[in-house]
């Protein structure tokens, strides 16, 4: 992937800042840094994005900035999970709409003629196993996943839905991102759910900046 020199220089800062934040889970010396470290994340993609989308569409980088800043919303009231269920489900409420600007900036660059019937298929087995393993321990918060994980595989469908009309590069960029965006997800609802998985925060949270970067850097990367 060719990399401008803003490109490269903000992508070795991002990894230090992930590294950070993954590191300050599991070192108690660098614990201090978690509640800084962990929206960096996304506040460091915001001024990316608006120091290298210049050549986006208007509406393009508008929409964008609103899905980074209802996923930057999302981290800080998830941090707050363990203090009430109220912080969880109003962290979901702002991704839902991260996902939903999200879903807007695809469709721009859709190309009717896709039909991609296999991996929908593939999307809705993959949410029908994942619920099922997840039902008996959702309770009242099982409206809102449900809505939620409707929101997230639209997201994944309509980002399926660019290939062709955008540079193979942006479109693999955002369709990983958004596979990895769907495994953070997974995991998180898998550890609150259903039982804690090993290493969580680190699996976590490392799937889902790389979920960032990637829709990012695929968004830069199509053509007006």
């Amino acid at each position: 992937m060719k990399l401008t020199k803003l490109e490269k220089s903000f992508t070795a800062l991002f990894f230090v800042i992930v590294t950070i934040e993954l590191l300050s889970s599991t070192l108690k010396a660098l614990s201090s840094f978690h509640n800084v470290a962990k929206p960096l994340i996304v506040v460091s993609l915001i001024l990316f994005f608006y120091l290298d989308g210049k050549q986006l569409a208007n509406k393009t980088r508008r929409i964008m900035q609103l899905a980074l800043t209802f996923s930057l919303v999302g981290d800080v009231l998830l941090m707050f999970d363990h203090v009430s269920i109220n912080y969880f489900l109003t962290g979901l409420i702002s991704f839902l709409l991260a996902h939903v600007f999200y879903i807007l900036v695809f469709l721009e660059k859709k190309n009717s003629l896709k039909k991609p019937i296999q991996f929908i298929t593939i999307l809705i087995i993959y949410a029908l196993g994942l619920f099922y393993v997840l039902k008996d321990g959702l309770g009242n918060m099982l409206i809102p996943v449900i809505i939620y994980m409707l929101a997230i595989l639209t997201m994944a469908v309509t980002a399926a839905l660019r290939k062709g009309n955008v540079s193979n590069l942006s479109y693999n960029l955002v369709f990983i991102g958004v596979l990895l965006f769907l495994i953070s997800d997974s995991i998180l609802a898998i550890n609150k759910f259903y039982e804690k998985v090993p290493y969580e925060h680190i699996l976590i949270m490392s799937t889902y900046a790389f979920a960032q970067y990637c829709i990012v850097m695929g968004v830069l990367k199509q053509k007006n």
